[in-house]
């Protein structure tokens, strides 16, 4: 045991000095076979002369040659790995040895022909090269061999042939464990088109992924493009996703930038990626200066929303960071997830109800946050047409409720997170939300407090989201269920989101409802029909789907802005602000009244009154 323990230990030291045994070995064998072939292989007709200058500088020679073989790490490289950097590294130190050579013999006027150091240098370079390239040669063969046999690879396409792309093919060939097989690279560059990216040709562009995935049967298709905006991925995987192949992309540029291109970095194609925007650019120095040193309170810290609110305020040094939920289990999570990336944060994280005028008070009284993300709220659209009061006591009182006690205790700013689901409303949790951007306008009006609203779209993955139903829909084998053919909804991701409301506190004059320019909207429709391709089936044949017709307060489709508010440009290009349209305050204040005792007694006649409130709300029969 301890003999092996020895060998292993020192198996790097004995490869080392194998490799310098059979390198002198070479160095001397490529002088006397130089002067050899010079002779045209007679030894008779050899000039003895040359033969002896060979024999006397050959010390000298070893020892130099050995010394630029240590200089280009010619004994340190991982030859299993070698690649055209190694070769590069070969002919450099065999460059440096000849050249010395002949400056050497110069000095030393032994004279030798201009032929004997040209074919010296070739044999040096083909000699040293072979022994360093001849495992991974071997390694090669021996795949080829056992191609076919017990492990059958994938033939892979490579959609890039760009420098990620080269370096995911290296990848591919160096390792010993990867199943697959590049058999073409997609450029639509038509300069590159029918040359070779590390020994795969480039053979076409995106019109050619359809004929050659089916000519080649590919079975994965890779798209490694990570500088490339995200319409263009998005055109790419649309013209992917109709060869039934697997799909995988390599995510941004800053992974390349940083060296972080590996197929470890490889992911599977999701749904966001066929959404075809790009994602939102904050100015994280802005946010930075804007959160850093401060008391942050994220009330609904524990949603989808909320916890994402936590981890991006938790990055940006806060003096302490506050997080208020009534569900113990979301806020437990959150609290472990951020002690564990975070473990100098100051956190707190509290238990309560934004309904509970006392407990919200005190909170506040004891902590006295600089800045409020009001993320506390009921947004599910079918349950609240089924409890209209809970949606009016948590999202309209729990945050007016929440705003008087920002108000009264020295809140700089206060951001709601609101919805498009607020404008011209078909729902009582859009309709509450609307009620909730007045709270917060009429409070800016009389406060020190700068009151703003944040107003965006479906946030894809967050809790009760269309992704995760329909992901569920097609592991149980389907259908997936889509309540009308044309429903279409804008989306944005949960980071998108909330690097929207983070800007918009740092943009935040108070009184201004900020929306995002969304894009396109998309079509459900669309969205079931993609996500069901993505899991490798094919619409209406392995998965069917349904339509189950709109549910009670839903519409064909969502607006962000009312026509009366108007827009105006913020320094980001995406991101608006709505001109707030003007109402009756001492009125408003009178109808909040009368909505909370009704609300308090439960009263079937709430849409009514919410009505009232808000004329754009359309009641559903």
């Amino acid at each position: 045991m301890n003999l092996e323990k020895f060998i292993e230990k020192n198996a790097p030291r004995n490869r080392i000095a194998l490799l310098v045994i059979i390198d002198i070995f070479l160095i001397t064998l490529s002088g006397f076979l130089a002067l050899y072939i010079r002779y045209d292989f007679r030894f008779s007709q050899m000039d003895m002369r040359y033969v002896d200058y060979e024999i006397l500088y050959l010390p000298v020679n070893l020892v130099v040659t050995l010394l630029l073989f240590v200089l280009f790490k010619l004994y340190r490289s991982v030859w299993r790995f070698a690649s055209s950097t190694e070769l590069l590294n070969v002919i450099g130190a065999c460059s440096g040895s000849i050249i010395l050579q002949i400056i050497g013999m110069g000095i030393l006027e032994m004279r030798m022909p201009v032929s004997y150091y040209l074919m010296k240098y070739v044999l040096l370079i083909v000699g040293v090269g072979a022994l360093r390239f001849a495992y991974r040669i071997l390694r090669m063969l021996q795949e080829k061999r056992l191609f076919g046999g017990e492990k059958q690879k994938k033939n892979t396409m490579i959609v890039g042939g760009g420098e990620a792309g080269a370096m995911i093919i290296k990848e591919f060939q160096n390792s010993d464990y990867l199943n697959q097989r590049v058999c073409c690279v997609i450029d639509d560059n038509v300069s590159k088109q029918g040359k070779y990216l590390r020994g795969i040709k480039i053979m076409g562009g995106r019109q050619d992924i359809i004929r050659l995935a089916k000519e080649l049967k590919i079975d994965e298709i890779i798209v490694a493009m990570p500088s490339a905006p995200q319409s263009e991925i998005r055109d790419i995987l649309n013209i992917c996703k109709e060869t039934g192949c697997e799909m995988k992309v390599l995510p941004g540029l800053y992974q390349m930038i940083r060296g972080e291109v590996s197929i470890s970095k490889l992911r599977k194609v999701e749904i966001e990626d066929l959404l075809g925007r790009e994602p939102i650019r904050i100015r994280l120095d802005e946010i930075m200066d804007y959160v850093s040193g401060k008391v942050v309170l994220v009330t609904g810290g524990g949603g989808s929303i909320g916890s994402e609110l936590c981890r991006q305020v938790a990055a940006h040094d806060p003096k302490q960071l506050i997080i208020f939920d009534i569900y113990e289990n979301n806020a437990y999570d959150i609290q472990q997830e951020l002690k564990r990336k975070f473990p100098e944060l100051n956190l707190v994280v509290l238990i309560g109800s934004v309904r509970n005028t006392h407990r919200i008070n005190s909170v506040f009284e004891k902590y006295r946050p600089d800045i409020v993300y009001h993320a506390a709220a009921h947004k599910h659209v079918p349950l609240m047409e089924d409890s209209p009061n809970e949606s009016i006591k948590n999202n309209v009182f729990g945050t007016y409720k929440t705003a008087m006690a920002a108000d009264r205790y020295g809140t700089k700013r206060f951001v709601l997170i609101s919805t498009d689901k607020a404008v011209n409303p078909t729902n009582i949790m859009g309709a509450s939300k609307r009620i909730c951007e007045m709270v917060i306008q009429m409070m800016n009006r009389h406060s020190k407090t700068e009151f703003v609203a944040v107003r965006f779209g479906n946030v894809l993955g967050s809790n009760g989201s269309v992704i995760p139903l329909f992901k569920k829909q097609i592991e149980k084998g389907g259908p997936v269920t889509v309540t009308h053919p044309d429903i279409i909804r804008y989306f944005m991701t949960i980071p998108e989101a909330v690097s929207l409301v983070l800007q918009a506190g740092a943009l935040a004059k108070g009184g201004e409802i900020f929306v995002l320019d969304m894009g396109e909207p998309v079509k459900i429709l669309d969205l079931a029909e993609n996500l069901i391709r993505l899991s490798g089936y094919k619409p209406y044949e392995d998965i069917d789907i349904e339509f189950t017709g709109l549910r009670p307060g839903e519409k064909l489709y969502e607006e962000l802005l009312m026509s009366e508010e108007g827009l105006q440009e913020t320094s980001n290009k995406l991101i608006h602000i709505g001109k707030p349209i003007e109402f009756d305050e001492e009125k408003f204040r009178k109808q909040l009244d009368a909505l909370k005792k009704m609300a308090d007694q439960d009263s079937d006649s709430i849409r009514q009154m919410v009505q009232e409130i808000v004329p754009t709300y359309t009641i559903k029969k």
